[in-house]
C-alpha cells in the first residue's frame, strides 16, 4: 500500500505556544528552528474547530476506530482550564459516532491546581508532567526565566495530579536524560511518587549538535543501564517505557515509543496556527524542517500525508542507511529516532546557530534525496546515539533472559489481588493474552492448513494489522475449535486477514468461501448476507475501504446485503455491540439474533447511563473495564431473571441479556468483567496447584464448586459486595427498603466471599501468587469504608 494511504492515528495539537519556563535544553524554544516567534500564542477556538473536524474527517476515511490526541506546547496549561475543557468537549463532538478517543497532555505542572485537576478527571484527559527527578537534577535545566528553579513547584503538581481524586488523569511522568545527573537518585526521585509510569526521554539531539558525553561514547546507555539495575533489584515496581518497548520489541511485539522499532510514523503536529507539521523533534535540524505546507483550513489529513517528509519515515528498514540495516539490533532499534540520524549534508557537521535562517537544510530539502540513496538528505546516517542503543539493548534483552514471557508488575498484581486494576495492569493482562492467541493462530494453521493462500495473508500481515486481527476477542474459540480438529471454518482466515487489514487501512484481495452458504463474516466490521447461489464471493480491502466484487457497500451486487457491526458509546468508553459473530455461541446461554434498530437504542440508553454509574460510584472497576471491547447481546433469560456471563476463551467480550434498568447492567458488567480479568490473570500464573479435587459450597451457588470455581466466584462477588456497599452508602439519609435491602445485600456477599476465601485457605491448594491474591482479596473484603469511591488507577 502506498504510505500515503496509511491513516494518522496521533494527533499533536498545540494549543499554546509560549511557555513560564525557560528550560536550557528545549528544542522548541533552543533548538534551530524558531518558528514559534510568528506563531499566535494561543490556538483560537475556531483553528481549534477546524482541527476537530479534520481528525473526524481522517478517522471516518478510514475507519480508526480509535485517535490519540496530545495537547502540547509551549506550556499547554497557559491556554487556560476553561478553554481546554471546551477543546475536549469539541473533539468528543466531532467524533462522536465516529472513533474513541484517547486524549492526552504533556506539561511542566506549574498552572496546575485543584480546580485544574478536577476538570482533567472530569474531562479525561490523561496528564503527564515533566520532571527530571531529584531538585539538583530537575533544577539544573528546567528553571525559570529569572533563573530559579523550578522543582518545588512540579512536585506538588505531581502530588495533587497523583492524589486519589486526580488520579484517572494522571498519565506519568516525563524525564529528560542528563548524564551529569545521578541515574539511581533520578529513578527513585520518580518512582517514589508513584506514577502510572515513568519514561525517560534521551535529549534530542543531531550529528551536527551531538549530546554531551563527559564520560565517554556510551554514558547514555551506561546511564540507563544503572537505572535498569535498580529497577529490577526493587522488582519494577512502575513501568519505565523505553525498557517496556525494547522487551515487547524483542518479542516481535509493538514499540511504545517511536524512538525504537521499526514501524512506520503514524503522528502530525498541528501549531496554534493551523500549520500542519512533522513531528516537533525536527526542530532540532534546521529552522522550518518540520514544515509541510498544508493548513487544516485547506487541506485534508489525507493530502498532508502526500508529503515527502511523511513518506520518508513510512518507508521500514528501506528507509535506513546500510550500517543500520546490517545490525543485529535493528529490529528492536529500528535507527532510533529520525530526528537523531541527522547530519549536515555536506559532512561539515557545520552546527546551526539556532537562529532563524541559519540552517542548512530547511523543510524543502528535508523530503528530497540527493544522495541516491532513496533516504532524504541529511538523514542517510546510524543515530547519533548508535553506540548508546548497541549497548542498551542487548542489556535489556539479556536481562530479561529466564523470566516470564510476560509479567505483571507487583503492584498491578496487589491492586488486581483488591478487586480493581487500572489501566497498566489490563494492558499487561491484554498484551499476554495477544501473545497466547498468536500461538494459538499458529496452531490452528498447522491443524487446518487449507486454505493456504488465506493462511498466507494472515501471517504477511504488518504488525498493526495483526494487532488488530489478534483482538478478537472470539479468535481464541475459533482456534482452539481448529485445534480439536472439529471441521474447519476455511472462511475464517480470510475473512480475519481482511477485516485487520481494512481496519488499518490496508491493501488485500482474496476469494472468501460463504459460511454455511450466506454469510462471510468480517471481525469487527459487519457480515455480509449472500443470496446468490454462489459459493465463494471476491473481497478486497483498499483505500476505499472493503470492496465486494469489486463494488463499494454502498453499490453491492444484487444479492448481497451488508451488515455493519454496531457499537455502544458512553463518555469514554466504545465497546462493539456483537450480535452476529458466529463464535458468540461460546456462552452456555444462547446468544440473541441480530438486533432490532429499536432493540440497538435500547441497549445505547441503557448502556449510557450505566457506564455513567460506574464511573462516578464505581471508578476503581471503570479503570479496568475501559479494557471491555465487546458486549454480545444473549437471549431474553425468563422474567424476573437476569443473565451474564464470561468465556475464559474470549478475553474482552461478555454475554450479558439487557436487564430491565441501568443499574443492574451496571452491576452485571462490573461481575462479569472480574471474571475476565481473574482468568486471564490464570492463563499466566499457577494460583491453584491441583491437588485439591473436592467441592464446596458457596453462597452464589446451589451446588458445591470446585475450587478453581470457587476462587472465580469470590473474585467476581467481592466485587458484587463492593457495588452494594458503595450504593447502600449512598441511600444512607434514606429510612427506607431500598437503603436496608443494599446493607443486606453488601454484608450477605461480603460474608460469603470471606467464607469461600476460608475455604480455599483450608485447601492447602493454594501456591504462593495465590495466597498473596487471596489474602488481598480478604484485605479488601473486609475494609471499612467505600472502597468503590476511591481514586481511579490509570
Amino acid at each position: 500500500m502506498p504510505a500515503a494511504t496509511r491513516p494518522f492515528r496521533q494527533f499533536v495539537v498545540k494549543v499554546h505556544s509560549r511557555c513560564d519556563l525557560a528550560c536550557d535544553h528545549c528544542y522548541v524554544y533552543r533548538h534551530a528552528d524558531q518558528s514559534w516567534r510568528g506563531r499566535p500564542v494561543t490556538m483560537s477556538q475556531e483553528t481549534f474547530r477546524l482541527t476537530a473536524a479534520r481528525i473526524a474527517e481522517h478517522a471516518a476515511r478510514h475507519g480508526l476506530s480509535r485517535v490519540h490526541v496530545v495537547f502540547h506546547g509551549g506550556e499547554p496549561l497557559l491556554a487556560g482550564r476553561e478553554r481546554l475543557r471546551g477543546h475536549a468537549r469539541e473533539l468528543r463532538r466531532a467524533l462522536h459516532g465516529v472513533s474513541g478517543l484517547d486524549l492526552r497532555m504533556q506539561t511542566n505542572g506549574l498552572c496546575l491546581d485543584e480546580d485544574f485537576c478536577a476538570m482533567l478527571a472530569d474531562e479525561h484527559i490523561v496528564t503527564g508532567i515533566s520532571l527530571d527527578g531529584d531538585r539538583v537534577s530537575h533544577d539544573r535545566h528546567r528553571i525559570r526565566n529569572d533563573g530559579s528553579g523550578s522543582h518545588a513547584d512540579v512536585l506538588r503538581a505531581v502530588r495533587l495530579l497523583g492524589a486519589p481524586a486526580h488520579r484517572s488523569a494522571f498519565g506519568g511522568l516525563l524525564c529528560t536524560v542528563d548524564v551529569a545527573n545521578d541515574p539511581v537518585a533520578v529513578y527513585r526521585a520518580l518512582a517514589e511518587l508513584d506514577p502510572p509510569g515513568i519514561d525517560f526521554l534521551l535529549p534530542h539531539a543531531t550529528w551536527d549538535r551531538p549530546p554531551p558525553r563527559p564520560g565517554g561514547g556510551t554514558d547514555y546507555a551506561d546511564w540507563l543501564i544503572a537505572v535498569h539495575r535498580r529497577w529490577t533489584a526493587d522488582g519494577r515496581p512502575v513501568p519505565i517505557r523505553i525498557f517496556d518497548s525494547i522487551s515487547r520489541l524483542d518479542r516481535g511485539g509493538p514499540s511504545l515509543t517511536e524512538a525504537l522499532g521499526p514501524g512506520s510514523s503514524d503522528l502530525l503536529v498541528v501549531e496554534t496556527d493551523g500549520a500542519v507539521e512533522q513531528a516537533d523533534w525536527l526542530k532540532t535540524v534546521a529552522h522550518g524542517a518540520p514544515e509541510t505546507g498544508f493548513h487544516v483550513a485547506y487541506d485534508s489529513f489525507d493530502e498532508a500525508a502526500a508529503h515527502p517528509g511523511f513518506q520518508a519515515r513510512r518507508t521500514g528498514p528501506d528507509g535506513l542507511c546500510a550500517q543500520c540495516r546490517s545490525c543485529p539490533v535493528v529490529a528492536v532499534c529500528g535507527g532510533g529516532l529520525y530526528g537523531h540520524r541527522f547530519r549536515t549534508p555536506d559532512g561539515s557537521g557545520k552546527p546551526d546557530s539556532g537562529t532563524p535562517g541559519s540552517g542548512t537544510s530547511g523543510s524543502d530539502s528535508l523530503g528530497s534525496d540527493t544522495s541516491g540513496s532513496g533516504i532524504p538528505d541529511g538523514f542517510d546516517n546510524p543515530s547519533v546515539y548508535c553506540a548508546d542503543l548497541l549497548k542498551l539493548i542487548p542489556y535489556v534483552q539479556q536481562a530479561a533472559d529466564g523470566t516470564e514471557l510476560h509479567a505483571l508488575a507487583p503492584a498491578h498484581f496487589d491492586d488486581l489481588a483488591a478487586g480493581h486494576g487500572g489501566a497498566p495492569a489490563l494492558r499487561e493482562l491484554a498484551e499476554a493474552q495477544s501473545s497466547l492467541r498468536r500461538v494459538l493462530l499458529a496452531a490452528a494453521r498447522r491443524a487446518a492448513p487449507h486454505p493456504a493462500a488465506a493462511w498466507d495473508a494472515v501471517f504477511a500481515l504488518p504488525f498493526d494489522a495483526l494487532e488488530v486481527l489478534l483482538a478478537d476477542p472470539y479468535l481464541r474459540v475459533w482456534a482452539l475449535r481448529c485445534c480439536a480438529g472439529r471441521p474447519p471454518d476455511s472462511g475464517r482466515p480470510a475473512e480475519s486477514a481482511l477485516a485487520a487489514a481494512v481496519r488499518t487501512g490496508g491493501r488485500l484481495s482474496l476469494t472468501v468461501p460463504l459460511r454455511h452458504g450466506a454469510t462471510v463474516q468480517l471481525p469487527g466490521l459487519g457480515r455480509l448476507l449472500v443470496d446468490t447461489g454462489i459459493r465463494s464471493i471476491r473481497l478486497a480491502a483498499g483505500a476505499e475501504g472493503l470492496a465486494v466484487e469489486g463494488r463499494p457497500l454502498d453499490a453491492l451486487p444484487e444479492g448481497v446485503v451488508w451488515q455493519p457491526l454496531r457499537h455502544l458509546d458512553a463518555d469514554g468508553i466504545r465497546v462493539a455491540l456483537d450480535d452476529i459473530d458466529p463464535y458468540r455461541t461460546c456462552y452456555r446461554a444462547e446468544a440473541a439474533p441480530r438486533l432490532s434498530e429499536s432493540g440497538v437504542r435500547a441497549w445505547q440508553e441503557t448502556f449510557r447511563e450505566a457506564w455513567r454509574l460506574i464511573r462516578t460510584e464505581h471508578p476503581r472497576y471503570a479503570a479496568g473495564l475501559a479494557a471491555l471491547t465487546t458486549v454480545t447481546p444473549l437471549a431474553a433469560p425468563p422474567p424476573g431473571t437476569e443473565a451474564s456471563e464470561t468465556s475464559r476463551d474470549a478475553f474482552g467480550a461478555v454475554g450479558v441479556a439487557l436487564p430491565s434498568s441501568p443499574e443492574a447492567l451496571a452491576l452485571l458488567l462490573v461481575h462479569e468483567f472480574q471474571h475476565v480479568k481473574l482468568g486471564a490473570l490464570q492463563d499466566m500464573f499457577d494460583l491453584l496447584d491441583g491437588s485439591d479435587d473436592g467441592r464446596y459450597p458457596v453462597a452464589w451457588r446451589e451446588d458445591p464448586r470446585p475450587p478453581d470455581a470457587v476462587l472465580q466466584g469470590a473474585y467476581a462477588h467481592l466485587a458484587v459486595a463492593d457495588v452494594w456497599r458503595t450504593r447502600s452508602l449512598r441511600r444512607t439519609q434514606a429510612a427506607d427498603d431500598a437503603a436496608a435491602d443494599a446493607v443486606h445485600r453488601a454484608e450477605y456477599w461480603r460474608d460469603g466471599v470471606l467464607a469461600a476465601l476460608d475455604t480455599l485457605a483450608g485447601t492447602g491448594a493454594l501456591t504462593g501468587l495465590g495466597r498473596r491474591l487471596v489474602t488481598g482479596m480478604r484485605t479488601a473484603a473486609k475494609g471499612p469504608g467505600d472502597r468503590g469511591t476511591g481514586g481511579q488507577d490509570n
